[in-house]
């Protein structure tokens, strides 16, 4: 599936910036205005915003479509907005707008996808595919070749963050392994981090653009506004033009790689490291699953179940404290010690049913 780049410059970061919605002519013109000199690639702006809950602010609808041909003619930057449905599709192309990009919302279905999929036939326009609301790369996938398969070539997408329920600091927890697999299996697809909605907060914003840039994502989506607290929407995310700036120039970007033989030679004895302890893990892990196994077999004789709830408790209180002291992270560890877990329940459950499995 040969994807063609939706940007053609190649020098980090891409820039895409804009209000979160469209509210009124003056302030669209305003934002952009205050954009024009910092080598923006992409003007967003919401124009339909699909709420999560009703009496919300849902967009000012088609007439904000005019507003930003405005920010196109009389500004002279390209424009992006959001679609989610045919009608969407229709009267954005007509309004001339350079880029659309597929919402959380609408990647997360993927009747609506398609539906978007078949408005572009026959049109050659590019797409920007935010990741689904779950974390579910199939998904995103899904919605990437389902759009390709319309005809659309230029296809790039946008890491914005997965809900979760429970406490954290993020308004959508990045799980950077997501769009860091997608982009091993898609390595010539452009990736945008979509900082705003990751974060959901001012303060936090470069943290996050910063993580992108080290992990080598082409660059940012962020939510830009003359008076962020007055924003009819996601106010608590947004920049004013001059504090996106800031957080521009505080940027550090790093080379994807060198030519230095000595920093590759370092490097690659590193990595020889890391290859000796990743074998020697497996090899522990198939050692655990053999104990699993054997307490599978003990458990079959004695008429015991599986799970034993207060034994797992204790497994995972432990190892986080432990894995505290030793500067693991507690999502780290309860992360790694649950899939340790369900593969040893479905070891011992394989050696409990192995004789109703072979009838």
């Amino acid at each position: 599936m040969p994807i063609r780049p939706v940007f053609e410059r190649t020098e980090r970061p891409i820039v895409i910036a804009g209000p979160c919605s469209a509210e009124t002519e003056e302030q669209v013109l305003e934002t952009a205005r205050g954009l024009a000199g910092q080598k923006i690639d992409l003007f967003r702006a919401g124009i339909w915003k699909p709420r999560t809950r009703p009496n919300s602010f849902e967009g000012v609808g088609t007439v904000g479509l005019g507003w930003l041909k405005k920010v196109k003619e009389e500004v002279g930057l390209k424009v992006t907005t959001e679609v989610a449905n045919t009608q969407h599709v229709f009267e954005a192309l007509k309004y001339g707008i350079d880029v659309l990009w597929l919402g959380a919302r609408t990647t997360v279905n993927p009747f609506s996808v398609q539906e978007v999929a078949d408005a572009l036939k026959g049109v050659d326009i590019p797409v920007l595919v935010k990741n689904p609301i779950n974390p579910d790369l199939k998904l995103w996938l899904g919605a990437i070749e389902r759009i390709y398969k319309a005809g659309i070539e230029r296809i790039a997408v946008v890491h914005r963050g997965f809900s979760y329920y429970g406490e954290t600091s993020y308004r959508n927890v990045p799980r950077w392994q997501i769009p860091i697999e997608l982009k091993r299996q898609f390595p010539d697809i452009q990736i945008i981090c979509d900082n705003s909605h990751i974060c959901g907060r001012r303060d936090t914003l470069l943290a996050v653009a910063q993580k992108a840039m080290d992990l080598n994502f082409d660059g940012v989506m962020t939510e830009v506004h003359p008076r962020p607290d007055e924003a009819w929407s996601d106010a608590e995310q947004q920049l004013t033009p001059d504090q996106f700036a800031e957080l521009l120039g505080q940027l550090v970007l790093r080379q994807p790689t060198t030519d230095d033989e000595a920093f590759l030679e370092n490097l690659e004895h590193l990595r020889h490291q890391i290859d000796d302890i990743d074998d020697e893990l497996m090899n522990l892990l198939c050692m655990r699953m053999q104990l699993a196994e054997r307490i599978g077999a003990y458990k079959k004789r004695n008429n015991i179940s599986i799970l034993q709830p207060e034994r797992w408790g204790e497994i995972l209180e432990k190892a986080i404290v432990k894995g505290k002291v030793k500067g693991l992270s507690e999502e780290f560890v309860a992360v790694m010690l649950k899939a340790i877990h369900e593969e040893s329940i479905n070891h011992q459950a394989r050696v409990m049913n192995e004789e109703v499995i072979g009838e």
